[in-house]
């Protein structure tokens, strides 16, 4: 029985990637920028560019690891350890970086919305204002620091790894995991602190499996991965981010990584970066696939 299902499940996975257009040749086969070597993060599920610190991007670790958001370069060396204080990490699987229209500051939003076992009704996504490198490499934030968005999935417990956040609109997007096809939902802004909110569903995208999502710092393209590939979607300014994901995805380019669960974009929207959590016996590097120049 179980056999069968793996072979369906591979089946439904090949006819599901047939259907975007496998051309990835707006963009270059990936290149390593550096290795993974950190035992301290070694489950790295999520990874954002900075834009407090360009040249930077945030990370984490998933569920058993502390409450830390790490700040690394572009060698995979930890440049400033932000440890949510009150906060415990039960399965932090995605980061994104989100600006808040009314404060005017941008914010981390650290999503643990994982749930392996469908067990958990209540989802959270905790967020706090970007830091900036400085002097100390361990930043405490305290409670009063961290905001909390507490939110549930319309159909129960579900396992969701990727969020992503629109820079026109505000609204959050939260991907599932285990379903083929995926669901896509959406938090609307203004997201409330204090109540419990229910998302909304948006689409379904046809692949399974989902890890990370992001959007371009202007909001025009979004990028989704699963363990086997990388989906993309580009719109126009009269497109709605529901309008944008009906349309059939591009495949991208995509070096298969031991266990890849994170993608950003660069900050000036010249490629995407990938990383993986580590494997043992593999190498896990940090990959960046540069976007092709065009001539006019």
């Amino acid at each position: 029985m179980k056999l069968n299902f793996w072979i369906l499940a591979v089946v439904v996975v090949v006819v599901a990637c047939s259907k975007g257009k496998k051309t990835g040749s707006d963009f270059l086969a990936g290149e390593i920028v550096s290795e993974l070597t950190l035992k301290e993060l070694e489950e790295a599920s999520g990874l954002v560019a900075s834009q407090a610190n360009p040249g930077y991007f945030w990370t984490i670790n998933d569920s058993g690891n502390g409450a830390d958001v790490f700040l690394v370069d572009q060698k995979m060396s930890i440049k400033l350890t932000c440890k949510l204080s009150g906060v415990t990490n039960r399965d932090w699987e995605d980061i994104a970086i989100g600006r808040d229209p009314e404060t005017k500051k941008n914010y981390i939003y650290v999503a643990e919305i994982g749930d392996n076992r469908a067990e958990f009704l209540h989802k959270m996504i905790y967020r706090f204002e970007e830091p900036t490198l400085g002097d100390s490499a361990v930043l405490a934030l305290q409670p009063d620091q961290i905001q909390k968005i507490v939110f549930r999935l319309p159909e129960g417990a579900k396992d969701t790894e990727a969020i992503m956040i629109d820079p026109l609109t505000h609204d959050i997007y939260i991907i599932s995991k285990r379903e083929m096809p995926v669901h896509v939902y959406s938090l609307a802004y203004p997201q409330s602190m204090t109540d419990t909110l229910v998302a909304q569903p948006v689409t379904t995208l046809p692949f399974t499996q989902a890890t990370a999502a992001n959007f371009s710092l202007d909001g025009m393209e979004v990028l989704v991965k699963n363990y086997d590939s990388i989906y993309y979607w580009k719109r126009d300014t009269t497109e709605t981010v529901q309008q944008m994901l009906v349309q059939r995805p591009t495949v991208l380019n995509y070096i298969p990584e031991p266990q890849g669960e994170s993608i950003t974009w660069s900050l000036d929207g010249s490629g995407y970066y990938t990383l993986s959590e580590k494997v043992a016996g593999r190498k896990t590097n940090l990959l960046f696939y540069k976007r092709k120049e065009t001539t006019n």
